[in-house]
């Protein structure tokens, strides 16, 4: 026995390090027939950690002062060695972390990665949507510029129109009367270490649920059904290790390569990344032309911004916004299909989840734009459309004609 086996031997009796290998690695039986849509899983635990590595060299050198918080970025960006490369590989990465994440999301609605037995895995995914929203929000206003200050103060207003105790839960937010350096202190404390350690934690059990019931694939038939009689292996499974690894790093490759490109020619992304009003320092006393938050918020901003205030109380759009998300986390009870895939569905379904992906752009487009008229009325019709596909799920599902799955993997 060598020095390295009985190394890993006395590991190993006191912690279980191969068997974890063993069983989230080279003896976790994946489907055979993943695609490039298999991809942004692994990608989304790369822009994690990622994020968390810039975000801490990030900090050795930001000061979470009203006064001295823009100064320290234009610290960071000009004078730190590297400083600007680690200010925007973090800055792209946040957007680039909700591209792979919407997409992640996609996934699950063609294929039904939502539907039994991975409800808990899609719960835990949506409160992993729901927490990085709040890191991003939280982040947006360390940079104390223009948008990051108007912004926040936007969106923190909109608690106060909850009735009863929203002026008081506004207060509790803001820490002050007003967005102020009690804000920035709480919302520094809330981005660096409270969000991350919830969203590390939702992180590591949605990874357990998903490795307990086994990983869903484009045809969603369950492979754990087709065992071999001796080994009691899936016959369509492959080991993760080395086969997905190896796949997934030529995702990430590719993967690199644009966030590369991004983050060398334009870090800025014409103003959808990085706006030019925060390039300015926050002034309390002048406001924006326009205030809109990031494009990652926008389809739910224009959700709120679609139903009109009642009794001058913007409460049925806070109301409709929260809605947005909350429908999320039933969808595995909403959807009555008879199969998983979109593969074997009906006309139906890829009618309705085509609108849906196509109401969910346009409103996030809405969203930037200012409040006309007529883009009023565009968001309204968009926004009408994107309840429907979850509130007629249950009908549209059941009554729609879809094709026999196959008894295993087609490959």
């Amino acid at each position: 026995m060598s020095a390295l086996q009985k190394m890993m031997g006395w590991v190993d009796d006191r912690f279980p390090l191969t068997a974890t290998y063993k069983a989230h690695l080279s003896e976790y039986y994946a489907p055979k027939n993943f695609n490039f849509w298999y991809f942004f899983g692994s990608l989304a635990l790369l822009l994690l950690v990622l994020q968390i590595v810039t975000g801490i060299f990030l900090t050795m050198n930001y000061k979470p002062d009203a006064e001295l918080a823009f100064a320290s970025v234009e610290y960071i960006m000009r004078d730190v060695e590297w400083g600007w490369l680690i200010r925007y590989m973090h800055s792209t990465g946040a957007s680039m972390f909700f591209v792979v994440v919407y997409l992640h999301m996609f996934r699950g609605l063609m294929y039904g990665s939502y539907r039994k037995p991975r409800e808990l895995i899609w719960i835990f995914g949506v409160l992993i949507y729901l927490v990085l929203m709040a890191e991003a929000f939280a982040g947006y206003l360390l940079p104390w510029g223009q948008m990051s200050y108007w912004g926040a103060q936007v969106i923190v207003n909109l608690f106060a129109a909850v009735p009863f105790i929203g002026e008081d839960l506004s207060i509790l937010i803001r820490g002050d009367y007003v967005i102020s350096d009690a804000t920035l202190n709480r919302f520094f404390a809330f981005h660096v270490i409270a969000l991350p350690l919830v969203l590390l934690a939702l992180v590591v059990a949605h990874l357990v649920a998903l490795h307990e019931v086994g990983s869903n694939n484009p045809d969603g038939i369950e492979i754990k059904k087709h065992k071999d009689p001796v080994t009691h292996i899936p016959l369509d499974g492959i080991p993760f290790h080395p086969y997905y690894t190896v796949k997934d790093i030529v995702g990430v490759i590719v993967f690199l390569m644009v966030f590369s490109a991004i983050l060398f020619f334009a870090p800025e992304m014409g103003g959808y990344f990085l706006e030019a009003a925060n390039f300015v320092p926050a002034d309390s006393l002048k406001t924006p032309e326009h205030i809109a938050p990031l494009w990652y918020f926008t389809p739910f901003y224009a959700i709120l911004r679609a139903v009109p205030p009642l009794f001058g109380s913007q409460f049925p759009g806070v109301v409709a916004m929260g809605m947005s998300i909350v429908l999320m986390f039933f969808l595995p009870w909403l959807d009555r299909s008879k199969v998983k895939s979109i593969r074997y569905r009906g006309p139906i379904y890829k009618t309705m989840l085509a609108l849906f992906i196509v109401s969910f752009i346009g409103l996030g487009y809405l969203g930037l734009l200012p409040a006309t008229p007529v883009a009023t009325i565009f968001a309204q019709v968009f926004s009408v459309v994107y309840f429907l596909f979850f509130l007629l799920m249950p009908w549209y599902t059941s009554i729609e004609k879809t094709k026999p799955e196959p008894e295993r993997v087609t490959g």
